[in-house]
């Protein structure tokens, strides 16, 4: 009788033990699984951060190579101006015309920095504009940028279409449907709507590759913000570019995924620019 009793309480003993270790695993695995998305969440918003630094700084380099061209242009135009002050052979009346051409020179620039200026303050309102009406959860996955005067709205795949096709999946009506506000709001900008894949080949019905489905969810955001949006489609374009214009190196994981994108290139009509900038000094 002992000896039963014995036995099926060690059997309780084991059993418990068991369940317990079960419990403890499961709750370790649970505990991995969000370690390991917390892991990916942040080696994404790492290379969204540091494309935005290559971004700044190639805008910086811009700035300062065209700084250094108008400032060699102007040194050249000085340094001609003293030779032909030290030249008594010219006259006085070609002096002032050099002079008068210098002076020209610098109203000119001054007005191009004026109309970009102008430029960037409307970009800056627009990319505002934009920025607060997305939600935090939009823009973890929606970058918004300024680049030479040109508005960049980049969205990932994954938000916008269903996988591997160019249907637009339900979670792209909220973020689509505020983009179409400011898009019609600003009326005298253009939009291109450009598709961007990763180098992973694809191979469906009425999709022969990349290029194909870069053009195809293009061509839906496009109709998407046309019909469902009313934005008028004169100002739309829709284009591709494959695999072929990427973000990052596609021997990774996050590599592809920042590659799989739609970008809103939003950007002046070239009439318009063409009206604030007008035309440029003639030589007398």
């Amino acid at each position: 009788m002992k000896k039963n009793v014995l036995f099926f309480a060690l059997a309780a003993a084991l059993t418990m033990s068991s369940c317990a270790s079960k419990k403890e695993l499961l709750s370790c695995r649970e505990e991995n699984k969000t370690l390991t998305n917390s892991l990916q969440a942040s080696k994404e918003d790492l290379a969204g951060k540091n494309a935005r630094i290559e971004s700044l700084e190639g805008q910086i380099d811009g700035l300062k190579k065209a700084m250094a061209s108008q400032e060699t242009k102007y040194v050249n135009l000085q340094t001609a101006l003293d030779k032909s002050l030290t030249n008594s052979a010219m006259n006085n009346v070609s002096i002032e015309k050099l002079v008068d051409q210098i002076n020209e020179s610098n109203q000119y620039i001054r007005h191009l920095v004026d109309v970009k200026t102008k430029s960037d303050s409307l970009n800056m309102v627009l990319t505002n504009n934009l920025t607060r009406s997305l939600s935090r959860e939009e823009l973890k996955e929606v970058d918004v940028q300024v680049l030479k005067g040109v508005v960049y709205i980049s969205l990932a795949d994954n938000m916008l279409y269903e996988s591997g096709t160019y249907k637009i999946n339900s979670r792209a009506s909220q973020t689509l449907s505020k983009i179409a506000k400011i898009i019609k709001d600003y009326k005298d900008y253009d939009v291109l709507i450009e598709g961007n894949t990763d180098n992973v080949p694809i191979s469906r019905e009425n999709i022969r590759n990349n290029w194909d489905l870069s053009c195809l969810r293009a061509s839906s955001v496009v109709q998407e913000l046309q019909n469902k949006y009313g934005v008028d489609p004169k100002r739309l374009t829709a284009g591709g570019r494959g695999e072929y214009n990427p973000l990052q190196p596609n021997d990774t994981e996050v590599g592809k995924m920042r590659n799989r994108r739609t970008q809103i290139i939003i950007t002046p009509k070239l009439d318009e620019f063409m009206e604030l900038i007008g035309e440029a000094p003639t030589d007398k």
